[in-house]
């Protein structure tokens, strides 16, 4: 069975687990508070040049999603984000959970543009009745977005625009980081940390066994932040584990090294598939890739490759999802194609 289902099947680069194995007996103190974290916070911040940045390691996405948002709003606020974004689509209701209505508004393979944000903006407060709805509190993206599409640097700096004019923050989930900086030809590190208020640097799927980096980059950082770190679950005892791995992945740019690896295993797909008139559902430049493919050939389709399901296309089509990650081998993608073969012109 080849693994194509996702970004985050293997364990962590090899790297990665050498320097966990390294400093495995190595006594530290708990909760972050160790040179592992130190060094690594410095390597960071140096990357994305903002050395005045705070930077705290949480276990995992859907907790770091949880706890930027829920930190950094009222009780009253929710959060402005794609009708596709992650926090409203894929992650069982965790910032419901925590108080926070996810307000919608259209995506655009994935994107939100900023005239529809400044519109929901303009039309909520042009509303008498405002103060009895969920007031609009921060505004999230994603980078990539949940269909692997980027935003361009002006993209960015007029949604950034919008949300200076309306005193939001804007929170950009960078749990694929890696990959859209490697696909992208305008962003940089420096730039995300510059158009946003709080991102932060996936290494779930982009190397690491476990965690991510949350970068608050304005002076921003909510008041007892460990201790809400905390409440949300993620605050890890032994976070010199967290420390490590992201050291190791910010040394050397092994994490952009990695993250090209994704990039260029799906571009080897993806020129396949257009060769050979395989139905794409939308462009993506990232590792993700979309096709549709007709029900009858996923059958056994599915029993040589793992893919993921996305969504139905009609009675007789679906469109999954075919992912590379930082671990895709050209061996598996020369098995992938060679399966590939059988199925071109059976849809």
């Amino acid at each position: 069975m080849l693994y194509f289902s996702c970004d985050y099947a293997e364990g962590c680069h090899p790297s990665v687990l050498k320097a966990l194995s390294e400093t495995n007996l190595v006594s530290t103190p708990g909760y972050g508070e160790d040179d592992f974290c130190r060094s690594a916070k410095e390597k960071i911040k140096k990357v994305i040049d903002c050395p005045n940045a705070d930077i705290y390691f949480l276990v995992g996405g859907t907790q770091t999603n949880q706890f930027v948002i829920d930190s950094m709003l009222g009780n009253f606020d929710g959060v402005v984000a794609a009708d596709t974004g992650h926090v409203a689509a894929h992650e069982a209701g965790a910032i419901e959970y925590s108080g926070h209505k996810v307000i919608t508004i259209p995506g655009h393979d994935g994107k939100i543009h900023a005239e529809e944000l400044k519109s929901y903006l303009r039309d909520f407060y042009a509303d008498d009745n405002h103060e009895h709805m969920v007031n609009p509190g921060m505004v999230y993206i994603s980078y990539p977005t949940e269909y692997g599409t980027i935003y361009s640097k002006n993209e960015l700096e007029t949604i950034r625009m919008v949300c200076q004019e309306y005193d939001l923050p804007l929170f950009i989930d960078g749990a694929r980081l890696g990959y859209g900086l490697a696909a992208a030809t305008d962003m940089t590190y420096a730039d995300i940390a510059a158009l946003s208020d709080v991102f932060y640097i996936g290494g779930t799927k982009v190397g690491a066994m476990f965690g991510e980096a949350v970068v608050f980059t304005k002076g921003n950082t909510p008041k007892h932040v460990i201790t809400q770190i905390k409440q949300h679950g993620a605050l890890l005892a032994k976070g010199r584990l967290l420390g490590v791995q992201f050291d190791a992945l910010f040394t050397d740019d092994l994490y952009m090294k990695i993250s090209q690896n994704a990039i260029d295993t799906a571009a080897r797909i993806k020129t396949y598939l257009k060769e050979n008139g395989f139905k794409f559902f939308l462009d993506s430049p990232t590792n993700q890739i979309f096709i549709v493919m007709c029900n009858k050939a996923l059958e056994s389709f599915s029993k040589e490759v793992a893919y993921g399901f996305w969504e139905k296309y009609d009675e007789d089509h679906t469109v999954i999802r075919i992912a590379t990650a930082w671990s895709t081998e050209n061996q598996a993608v020369d098995q992938l194609l060679k399966i590939l073969e059988k199925y071109k012109n059976n849809c």
